[in-house]
C-alpha cells in the first residue's frame, strides 16, 4: 500500500493517506522513525504497528485526558476522538476501555441530569436536551422510569404556575390573545397540552 499524500495538521501532526483515502494521523517524530514517506509504500510491519500499538494506545489516553477535564455521555466522547482522527476500531476500544472502568456511564450522566433539571424543564425539553447529547431515548425513559418508582415525581402544573407568576399571567383578567401568546410560551418549553391550558384557565394568582 502507498503512502499518496501527508498533510500538514498542525503542533507536529499529519494526516496520513493510504492509496488516496485519510487512514490516521501520526506525529513527525513517528513518521520519522516508521520511514513513513509520500509516495512510497508503507510496510506491513510499520501499519501493524500503527493499527495495533501506537493508535489505540493514544485514542485510550486521549479520552482519559478528555474525562479528567468533564463528564462526557459515549456520543460526546466518541466524537471528540473523531475529531482526533483516530480510526474507528480505535476508538470503539478506547471507549470500551473508559467504559470498563466506569469513567463513562450513559445511565449515570442521565441520572444527574434528570436529577438537575427535573424542577428547571419540563420532562419534553430534559428528553430533547439528552438526546441531542446522543442519549439514547429508552436511557431516558429507563431512568424516568427508575426515579418515579424511587418517588421522585415530576410536577409540571407547579413549575408551569411558577412560570405564570413571573410573566405576571392573570387568568381571570387575560384576553384570548394573552392566553394564545402564554400557550406558545408555555409549548415552547415542552409542557403537555393538557397542563398548558389547565393552567391557563385557572386563575393562579
Amino acid at each position: 500500500m502507498t503512502v499518496t499524500q501527508l498533510t500538514d495538521m498542525g503542533k507536529g501532526r499529519y494526516k496520513v493517506y493510504i492509496e488516496g483515502s485519510p487512514a490516521f494521523a501520526l506525529y513527525r517524530g513517528e513518521l520519522t522513525r516508521l520511514g513513513i514517506r509520500e509516495g512510497e509504500e508503507i510496510t506491513e510491519e510499520s501499519l501493524r504497528e500503527i493499527q495495533e500499538e501506537i493508535l489505540p494506545l493514544r485514542a485510550k489516553k486521549r479520552a482519559m485526558n478528555l474525562l479528567q477535564k468533564r463528564e462526557y455521555t459515549t456520543a460526546a466522547l466518541r466524537e471528540k476522538l473523531r475529531d482526533g482522527e483516530y480510526p474507528e476500531t480505535c476508538i470503539e476500544e478506547a471507549l470500551a476501555y473508559v467504559e470498563s472502568y466506569g469513567y463513562v456511564d450513559d445511565m449515570r450522566y442521565t441520572r444527574d441530569f434528570i436529577t438537575y433539571n427535573l424542577d428547571r424543564k419540563s420532562r419534553t425539553r430534559i428528553e430533547q436536551d439528552l438526546m441531542r447529547k446522543g442519549i439514547r431515548k429508552d436511557t431516558v425513559r429507563a431512568v424516568f422510569e427508575e426515579l418515579e418508582e424511587q418517588g421522585t415525581v415530576q410536577d409540571e402544573a407547579t413549575m408551569i404556575r411558577s412560570l405564570l407568576n413571573k410573566k405576571k399571567y392573570d387568568a381571570g383578567t387575560a384576553d384570548g390573545r394573552e392566553k394564545q401568546r402564554m400557550y406558545a410560551f408555555l409549548y415552547r418549553k415542552g409542557f403537555h397540552s393538557e397542563a398548558i391550558n389547565k393552567a391557563l384557565l385557572l386563575d393562579i394568582t
